[in-house]
């Protein structure tokens, strides 16, 4: 039982509380890009979950044989192999998707979010719950980036999934000015929900980057009750 609630906590934390867009900030160069419209949200999210999952499995498989010395030129490698495989797929199945999509499919392999995972976690965990992981933080991506492309579509085009469902369009909203303050409102949307569920808000910048654990200067301003005093310790 306490195993299940584990697995189901570390799936969710991905979609509510380390949202890697609305909390974590990664990912925000697709995130603004791909989100003009519903679908284009979805076929982005579901291809980032799929390299996500896998390229987490592998790697969690591998380890203990990866070489540290060696271990993100062969992370990048596995998430390169696994881009490309999801790439042909959405080639054959879904050539539209993949015309709107363009550069940024295949450019999931540097994608922040799935590299930070094989790095922070799992890298340092077992295979179930790596791919937990993995699926928790792609479907937190995908939602995201859904809400974004719902709001930004229906306001910038009067549509839904090419439905028609406004007929005034505020053109703003699929350009990028228009991505900007949705996704700004959204985050201070979340960042609203995580206070009151009494969770702390992390302001730095080297939040997510998966060298935070070992640079002394990654807390610095990160927790809202350090005093002047230690926050000046940690930048000796």
């Amino acid at each position: 039982m306490a195993q299940k609630k584990s697995l189901f906590q570390e799936f969710t934390k991905g979609i509510v509380k380390e949202n890697p867009v609305l909390c974590l900030m990664l990912g925000t160069c697709p995130t603004l890009a791909v989100t003009t419209s519903a679908s284009n949200a979805i076929g982005m999210g579901v291809a980032a979950t799929a390299v996500l999952v896998c390229s987490n499995a592998v790697i969690s498989m591998l380890r203990k044989v990866i070489p540290d010395k060696v271990r993100i030129p062969a992370y990048i490698t596995i998430i390169a192999g696994f881009v490309t495989i999801v790439q042909m797929i959405v080639k054959a199945f879904s050539p539209a998707i993949n015309d709107s999509l363009g550069i940024f499919l295949p450019l999931i392999v540097v994608n922040c979010i799935i590299l930070g995972r094989a790095e922070m976690y799992a890298s340092k965990n077992s295979v179930i719950p790596s791919i937990i992981d993995g699926l928790g933080m792609g479907v937190g991506f995908t939602a995201a980036l859904l809400l974004m492309g719902i709001i930004r579509e229906v306001l910038g085009a009067g549509t839904i999934f090419g439905i028609e469902v406004l007929p005034v369009q505020i053109l703003i909203f699929i350009l990028p000015p228009g991505g900007f303050f949705v996704y700004g409102m959204l985050i201070a949307l979340a960042n609203k929900l995580n206070r009151k569920a009494g969770k702390k808000i992390v302001d730095s910048p080297c939040q997510g980057c998966p060298m935070s654990k070992t640079c002394k200067n990654a807390n610095i301003g990160c927790d809202a009750e350090s005093t002047d005093k230690e926050v000046a310790a940690n930048a000796i």
